[in-house]
């Protein structure tokens, strides 16, 4: 017997889990955290996981996105070989229709971030479609489906390559996690495909990620096979590493690692591995022809009790006010409480005023003295003055570190660690960078209290605007003399965590 299988029911029920990740965490993720902030012992680490696990419970009561970058979706769809589309369109289409209404839901709008013509033009198509979309054919009469949404930050930090056939993946693995630096917003997951081919591998890591948390379990039971015994000496190594959430240092980068694999040419050994962050989002529904399905969402109750609230150490800082001297006096690891008006800006933007710098064109806002966001918000909804406005990773914006300083701009804030050349400028400027936490975008957004567009408009969420903020929280991560916490604290917590392993071992 054939089983049709109705567009609408497969677009409602793509837009339903769309919407449904978009601010509930998978429970399996939270238990883990929760564990995690427990067990933590860096205070920097433990006040970034407090922030996401609050961010977390706030987007679950408010239905608002846990980031502001509401991710590129990735549809895995196994279809029974007994069931049939009906209509003339596509799975593809029918899928895409779903990601749209999911995206220009009018009560949580999610931001639009997928590009057309990525090589040229880069064309905001503003509904976040096209998906990414594999589809396998199975026997049976049910379609299963896995959707998820995957952040840029994390995504770019994807690792690739065709090992040698007697090289260790755990020795690539631990090569590779330090290059990846914090900007796919740890802890999360790591996601390793094995084998194939080159495209095989790297399905298999992104397919690997939509599996459950069960790290603890594992440990509890024991492995029971080779790629069991890898994933927990994984785990291990590199959490072993002291990375620590946020790459602020600590004992959780990692919650879990997932690994599937396939068999290979006997010349090749294809290994990739694709990060999960903070903002883990995915879900898995089934079709039987009968309707669509809608997901239950989780109790409050499982949320773990922490509120994050800031330290009696955070340091005011008035934004409207600042000067040179304060920014100098600022020490690596200082907890700050930003107030007053700061602008915003990223990518585009940062590309734009270079091209107008070049042409010998006005800028259409003042920097000298003032703040910068890196930052896409999500559009506002139902009074709100801004959408979640969580920081993007800061690194793309190093070619422009230079330029933006010599405006006379006072210090930078964003996600994760700068890379040298953008540390030796902000050394040379008496600048800072200034880091806020990845995965609590609408944490963050509270602090914001009033919100303009003061340059670029057409470029949407990559705008220049201008917040005003009270009491956004911020860390030190670059002094003005160029000293990094995401150099130093690693290194910090790499060591004792050694030395506390050789004491057990005693």
């Amino acid at each position: 017997m054939t089983t049709i299988i109705k567009p609408e029911h497969l677009i409602d029920s793509v837009a339903d889990a769309l919407q449904y990740i978009s601010y509930f965490h998978p429970m399996d993720y939270i238990r883990a955290l929760g564990a995690a902030y427990e067990a933590e012992q860096g205070p920097a680490a433990k006040d970034a996981i407090a922030q996401i696990l609050t961010n977390s419970r706030m987007c679950a009561e408010g239905h608002r996105p846990i980031c502001q970058d509401t991710g590129i979706v990735t549809v895995f769809v196994k279809w029974g070989q007994d069931c049939r589309l009906e209509g003339d369109r596509s799975l593809q289409q029918v899928v895409d229709e779903g990601v749209r209404r999911a995206y220009l839901h009018p009560e949580n709008r999610l931001r639009a971030s997928i590009l057309a013509d990525p090589a040229f033009a880069r064309t905001n198509t503003k509904d976040n479609t096209p998906s990414v979309l594999h589809v396998e054919m199975v026997p049976g009469h049910h379609v299963d489906v896995t959707v998820a949404a995957k952040g840029g930050g994390s995504e770019n930090k994807s690792k690739f390559k065709m090992l040698n056939p007697s090289d260790s993946i755990v020795d690539w693995v631990l090569e590779m996690v330090p290059q990846m630096g914090a900007g796919w917003c740890p802890p999360g997951m790591l996601g390793i495909g094995i084998g194939g081919t080159a495209e095989k591998a790297v399905l298999l890591a992104k397919e690997s990620l939509m599996g459950d948390i069960d790290m603890a379990q594992l440990k509890a039971r024991g492995p029971s096979n080779k790629i069991e015994e890898m994933r927990i000496e994984i785990f291990d190594k590199v959490n072993a590493l002291g990375i620590g959430a946020q790459g602020l240092g600590g004992l959780a980068t990692i919650l879990d690692v997932k690994i599937m694999d396939w068999p290979t040419h006997a010349a090749s050994k294809p290994v990739a591995m694709i990060p999960n962050c903070a903002a883990t989002r995915h879900a898995h529904f089934h079709l039987d022809g009968t309707g669509p399905a809608y997901l239950e969402p989780p109790s409050l109750e499982e949320w773990p009790k922490v509120e994050w609230t800031p330290s009696k150490e955070s340091i005011r800082v008035d934004l409207d006010t600042l000067t040179p001297e304060i920014v100098a006096s600022w020490k690596p690891g200082d907890r700050l409480l930003l107030n007053g008006k700061m602008l915003t800006g990223r990518d585009a933007a940062h590309k734009r005023i270079a091209d107008m710098k070049a042409r010998g064109e006005p800028l259409p806002v003042e920097f000298a003295g003032r703040v910068i966001y890196y930052v896409g918000p999500v559009d506002p909804v139902a009074g709100e003055v801004v959408g979640p406005a969580g920081p993007t990773t800061a690194t793309r914006m190093d070619k422009f570190t230079d330029m933006m300083l010599d405006t006379g701009l006072l210090a930078m804030v964003g996600k994760a660690e700068r890379g040298p050349a953008a540390i030796e400028s902000i050394k040379r400027h008496g600048s800072a960078y200034l880091m806020a936490v990845g995965g609590a975008a609408y944490l963050v957004a509270r602090a914001i209290k009033a919100s303009k567009v003061v340059g670029f408009e057409d470029l949407g969420m990559e705008a220049i605007y201008e917040f005003e903020v009270r009491d956004m929280p911020v860390t030190v991560a670059v002094d003005a003399t160029g000293t990094s916490v995401h150099h130093t604290a690693p290194l910090v917590w790499r060591d004792k965590i050694a030395r506390e392993r050789l004491l057990e071992q005693a």
